[in-house]
């Protein structure tokens, strides 16, 4: 049977139009695709890596608390493999051999955890490295989807941002589905291994890239220009208050790695229902988003922020009545609360995260808004590492064990009621929409220093594009753009 030109034609234009959202497909493409997938692919070995410190390496609570925020510590840095890659370049190029080395640094350090990691020390560095490994080809390929997006057309506007997004969601969605799956009928040594496959097509896929070689040595006078002129942003009253507003919300103690340790050991959560779990967590974020796309983006900022404290702290007090067991005198099964619980708050944190990136994409002034914004998204990261920290020295406090939960309502209650810390400097926020005049601070748009981060200042927009690959109107993502100052 022969297939007419015409009839490939069609087929090829409908791949581009529904698959592609009508960007002509080439190798570089394809790999960009394939990277924004792996990345979120590899949250297969996420719950893995939760049992495999409980159970194989028999850490406490507190101590995988302290080592997940360990974890964590390449994305607070983040830009700095930036600043690597466009000042550093390896013979010659500055993006195809960093994808190469991050791609085999992945696997190197899942197939160590596969098989010979058996000690917490040796542990904690393999998992560091995962995060490396993803961080720097995130810094990559952010990289480049910037400079494809500065040759977009009117009518393809958005468009790979949205792309490159809804990749990573559809990896982090299969990982959802078959994380509790697999680690059900495998042990989490397979699960490792298996991981451990999925960096290489980064590696693979770093040589569909199209780079031309430079000859361009790194320029230290122009480099400590730009960080001087950065630091002259950041010491302005409008934002370096709303960063440190961030800084308070995001870093409140966790309770997460002790209710991780009561789920599965108190009431017995198995690995696929736990699984089950996370996927409807997925969905669920994305819902958040679109919500906050649709109703509440135009709400001003100390509004939206201090309903959404207020509103956190009510609703995840419900974490109580399953700590408490109060849910089985209401007669509500362990599991299905569970999956209410966790749809309902995943909904509301997702609500409750996406004015961060609204805020911190738009007090950057012009000139530095890449870079700043790289910096306010590690203030976001650093956050998050404290709040694991705290949460660990108040569950050592407590004696909160891998069998003991008599204070886990009280972590619980202390972690809850952290959340309304930031809500008396809500004037630390603009009022309004925030016109921040910064002088003298413009970096050059086309240095070094700012290409390689430039699309950390579209994270919010790829997130908020989500509306857009919903409702099939890619054309629109442009509108939405985060980081326009109005």
């Amino acid at each position: 049977m022969q297939v007419s030109h015409s009839g490939l034609s069609e087929i090829k234009e409908a791949l581009t139009k529904k698959v592609f959202f009508g960007i002509e497909p080439s190798p570089e493409l394809i790999a960009i695709v394939l990277v924004y997938f792996v990345q979120g692919i590899v949250g297969l070995a996420r719950l893995a890596i939760s049992f495999f410190l409980k159970d194989e390496l028999g850490l406490s609570p507190a101590e995988v608390s302290v080592l997940v925020g360990i974890a964590a510590l390449p994305w607070a840095v983040k830009p700095l493999f930036g600043f690597m890659s466009d000042g550093l370049p390896i013979l010659g190029y500055r993006r195809r051999p960093y994808l190469i080395l991050s791609g085999l640094l992945g696997t190197a350090a899942w197939l160590s955890l596969a098989t010979v990691v058996h000690s917490t020390w040796v542990a904690t560095v393999a998992i560091v490295f995962t995060s490396v490994a993803v961080a720097v080809s995130d810094v990559i390929i952010d990289s480049l989807v910037v400079e494809r997006a500065r040759k977009e057309s009117l009518a393809n506007i958005g468009s790979l941002q949205s792309l490159a997004w809804s990749a990573s969601a559809f990896g982090s969605l299969i990982a959802a589905y078959f994380s509790g799956f697999l680690l059900e009928n495998f042990s989490t040594y397979i699960v490792f291994g298996i991981t451990a496959i999925f960096p290489l097509i980064v590696s693979i896929s770093a040589w569909l890239i199209s780079e031309s070689p430079t000859n361009q040595l790194p320029n230290a006078n122009s480099i400590r220009q730009q960080v001087q002129q950065l630091g002259k942003a950041i010491t302005q009253k409008t934002i370096w208050m709303p960063t440190l507003f961030i800084l308070l919300m995001q870093s409140g103690p966790s309770a997460e790695s002790a209710f991780f340790f009561f789920i599965t050991n108190e009431l017995g959560f198995e690995p696929e229902f736990l699984g089950r779990v996370r996927l409807v967590t997925s969905f669920a974020s994305l819902i958040g988003v679109w919500l906050f796309q649709r109703f509440l983006k135009n709400i001003p900022f100390r509004t939206i922020f201090g309903w959404t404290i207020v509103l956190s702290t009510i609703l995840t007090m419900t974490m109580l009545l399953l700590v408490t067991h109060a849910n089985r005198a209401l007669g509500i099964d362990d599991r299905w609360f569970s999956i209410g619980d966790n749809l309902i708050l995943s909904v509301l944190s997702q609500i409750a995260y996406m004015p961060i990136l609204v805020l911190a994409a738009r007090i950057c002034p012009p000139g530095v808004e890449a870079t700043l914004f790289a910096l306010l998204m590690s203030v976001s990261n650093l956050g998050g590492i404290l709040s694991h920290q705290f949460g660990a020295v108040l569950m050592y406090w407590l004696g909160i064990t891998q069998t003991n939960f008599d204070n886990l309502w009280l972590l619980v209650t202390i972690s809850n009621f952290s959340t309304l810390i930031p809500l008396p400097f809500l004037r630390w926020l603009p009022e309004t929409e925030p016109e921040t005049e910064v002088r003298g601070t413009a970096l050059q748009p086309d240095s070094p220093a700012v290409a390689a981060l430039e699309l950390d200042s579209t994270a919010a927009n790829n997130l908020m594009s989500e509306l857009s690959i919903v409702k099939g109107e890619q054309s629109l993502a442009k509108e939405e753009q985060l980081t326009t100052n109005n």
